[in-house]
């Protein structure tokens, strides 16, 4: 098992956290026995953090009930070896405070709050918005700025008013903005965790803390080295692993949606049964999948 040097007290989301898929059977119903099997998985390689049914998690196709159940199974699978960060918001507040509760019975450790999708709120309307779950669940939080999804960006304003909050200890950066961060970091408390893979190095450099990754299905370990180098100011072997897990990067999250390509290295390396997604996610075309291996071949893989 691989073991983290940091101090987990002081990040009690950890430091290597992998943004979990939800695993199918063939007849496209989760695999609560698959899930629990592969967070084990992902902790015995070294993440000391899971965040289940996130966006990698397809959680936008789950049911409430589906949601709720992958809950409780990663909670029951890992216990306090790992920190567990439901996917359990929406652009609906009321919404997403009813799944938060029932995500806080399940026993999950903190919410992952995705800035409000589609409905693209002010900024002020964001602050509300998490304000008020916050009041309602009182969980420690992550919040989660990924424009690219959500249609609209964190300002550093925002986040640093919602940094006041005491329960708000996080934030997933998948802004790729670095000024943005250097602001949140120089005038903030919280733990900022690289919301993309391929910039956790230079992040880091900056003070986050870690990475939420994809791309840790299949290189936990690798994650694992490359952060704890980085808390321990070595960044020759920090550097060295960045470039290790660049072609591995590309692969998984280069070509296709990032839940697809993990579902099907995870299925390459004999962890999970099959490669299902949910619609409207689809199967890579044959050209997409040769991508993928080349990539992955040219990070020592034997595909």
């Amino acid at each position: 098992m691989a073991t983290s040097e940091i101090d987990n007290q002081s990040f009690p989301f950890g430091t290597v956290l992998t943004a979990m898929v939800t695993p199918f059977t063939e007849a496209g119903e989760v695999d609560y026995d698959v899930a629990a099997k592969l967070a084990i998985k992902l902790v015995d390689e070294g993440c000391d953090g899971l965040v289940v049914t996130g966006t990698t998690g397809e959680t936008s196709t789950l049911t409430d009930d589906e949601n709720i159940e992958m809950f409780h199974t990663v909670v029951n699978a890992v216990g306090d070896r790992a920190a567990v960060l439901a996917g359990s918001t929406t652009n609906d507040t009321r919404h997403s405070i009813r799944l938060s509760l029932r995500a806080k019975e399940a026993g999950v450790h903190g919410i992952l709050i995705t800035a409000p999708y589609y409905n693209k709120p002010s900024q002020a309307g964001v602050i509300a918005h998490v304000k008020a779950i916050v009041e309602a669940v009182d969980l420690p939080v992550m919040m989660y700025d990924i424009p690219g999804r959500t249609g609209i960006a964190l300002s550093p304003e925002t986040i640093i008013e919602l940094a006041q909050i005491p329960q708000v200890i996080a934030l997933k950066d998948a802004k790729a903005d670095y000024q943005s961060t250097t602001t949140v970091l120089a005038n903030t408390d919280l733990h900022v965790y690289s919301g993309d893979d391929g910039l956790t190095l230079p992040l880091m450099a900056a003070g986050a803390a870690g990475v939420v990754s994809v791309t840790a299905h299949v290189a936990a370990a690798k994650y694992r080295t490359l952060v704890d180098a980085m808390h321990a100011g070595d960044l020759a072997t920090a550097r060295a692993t960045h470039f290790e897990l660049d072609p591995i990067q590309r692969g998984i999250m280069g070509h296709i949606q990032g839940a697809v390509a993990a579902k099907y290295g995870l299925h390459w390396q004999g962890v999970l049964p099959n490669t299902v997604v949910r619609l409207p996610l689809l199967a890579p075309s044959d050209a997409e999948l040769d991508a993928i291996r080349a990539d992955l071949r040219e990070g020592g893989w034997d595909l």
